[in-house]
């Protein structure tokens, strides 16, 4: 009896515990890189998509095997829990299907196969429902290579975002505020207290967004989000950046080059400008773009070169350095942890990297309590041009998952007080 009890408690339970669980995006392993979605924009970035928009998925196989891979598409809720949905509900056609196109490239130093999934195709003929969702590339033996996170919205209200200095005077020269303004579109939101969920993210970066915000007021079919402190975030710093669109000579944060195996481009040595004035300098606030001069097909006749990093800075004894960028999707990992030397008292880092322009920071994580801190070498500047996206999600009373009706964005260009 307390045998078929015990089965009948994991058969009940353990699934529970498996549909709760969040979903994670998972880094590849070091032969993939330049993972770049290009749906709407020709930079690497998180991509935001209105339902029935065409997406983009590219990256390189460095093993010159000519590999098959796979994808897998599923859907979840606002905190990243799989959504009550069935396939058939949110997907039109199949997934689970081989990706067909890929090119090798073309007289380059590193061998590397090219990869380009576009989404609808022949097999996977569309996406049905609004949400967050995952794409999921997996090798022949069924093994995850690597996911990433997409969001696809309907267009149902308007989402108006404004960018100010922090209201804490505490923090006044050192944050960024966002006010929300959304107003539905003859739309009948039940209970938007309980039913209206949004996420604010600065620059493309998923990690660090404010979720799930309040509305403060409401005004007729107007939603008002004005806090204080809840919806700030620290303004960090331009991006630092290079460029190594030509490999043979040097280029824009490019010192000198070396032909080895592979080229390799020393970059000129960073310094901290967290006590420094602050001075604008355009970015791609954290992105990346891979380029190629005087080429014809940027994603074959790319080279990948060996990218050298170096930091002037003391070293740290409770904290590690991390080179912080769209082209890992902001992933702390060894691959970009900078490591001390001790005879040029320098922190360094090489990195293999396909030509391209590329933004980057230096940033710290405490060993002890893994907190990580943008403007530790970089600074905090309320000046900083920065990039904001606000996404509002829908669930009804009764629904089985989390509708994306909204989206909205706006650069702290325009920042007023």
């Amino acid at each position: 009896m307390k045998k078929n009890y015990l089965h009948l408690l994991i058969l009940f339970v353990f699934p529970t515990i498996l549909m709760s669980q969040v979903a994670v995006e998972l880094n590849p392993p070091d032969f993939i890189k330049t993972i770049t979605f290009k749906s709407n924009t020709t930079q690497g970035q998180l991509p935001i998509l209105k339902l029935g928009e065409t997406l983009m998925l590219e990256f390189d196989a460095l093993t010159g095997d000519e590999e098959d891979f796979y994808y897998v598409i599923e859907h979840f809720n606002f905190d990243w829990t799989p959504s009550g949905l069935v396939k058939s509900e949110y997907l039109s056609g199949m997934d689970n299907q081989r990706i067909l196109n890929y090119e090798n490239s073309f007289n380059t130093y590193q061998i590397y196969s090219h990869y380009n999934l576009e989404i609808p195709n022949a097999q996977t003929h569309g996406l049905l429902k609004s949400g967050n969702y995952m794409i999921s590339i997996y090798d022949d033996y069924d093994e995850l290579m690597f996911s990433r996170k997409f969001m696809i919205y309907e267009s149902l209200t308007n989402v108006g975002v404004q960018v100010k200095r922090s209201r804490d005077v505490k923090t006044i020269a050192e944050k960024q505020s966002v006010d929300i303004l959304i107003t539905t579109r003859g739309m009948n939101l039940n209970n938007p207290l309980e039913t209206i969920k949004t996420l604010v993210i600065q620059n493309n970066n998923i990690n660090t967004a404010i979720k799930d915000l309040k509305p403060q007021y409401t005004l007729g079919n107007e939603l008002i989000y004005r806090y204080d402190t809840a919806s700030s975030f620290w303004a960090g710093n331009e991006y630092n950046f290079f460029e190594n669109k030509d490999v043979r000579a040097a280029n824009i944060g490019v010192q000198y080059i070396e032909l080895k195996d592979l080229y390799h481009n020393y970059l000129y040595t960073n310094t901290s400008r967290k006590d420094r004035p602050y001075t604008y300098n355009p970015d791609i606030n954290g992105n990346f773009l891979v380029t190629v001069l005087d080429k014809t097909n940027v994603d074959i006749e790319a080279d990948y070169v060996m990218v050298h990093f170096s930091l002037l800075q003391d070293e740290l004894i409770d904290k590690n350095i991390f080179i912080y960028g769209n082209f890992n999707g902001y992933t702390l990992e060894p691959l970009t942890q900078m490591l001390y030397n001790i005879e040029s008292k320098r922190y360094e880092n090489t990195m293999l990297m396909k030509q391209g322009f590329y933004n980057y920071k230096f940033v710290t994580v405490d060993n002890k309590t893994g907190e990580l801190d943008e403007g530790a070498i970089s600074g905090n500047f309320w000046q900083t041009e920065n990039n904001y996206k606000v996404l509002v999600y829908y669930k009804d009373l009764g629904s089985r998952y989390d509708r994306l009706i909204g989206f909205g964005e706006a650069s702290s260009v325009d920042i007023s007080n």
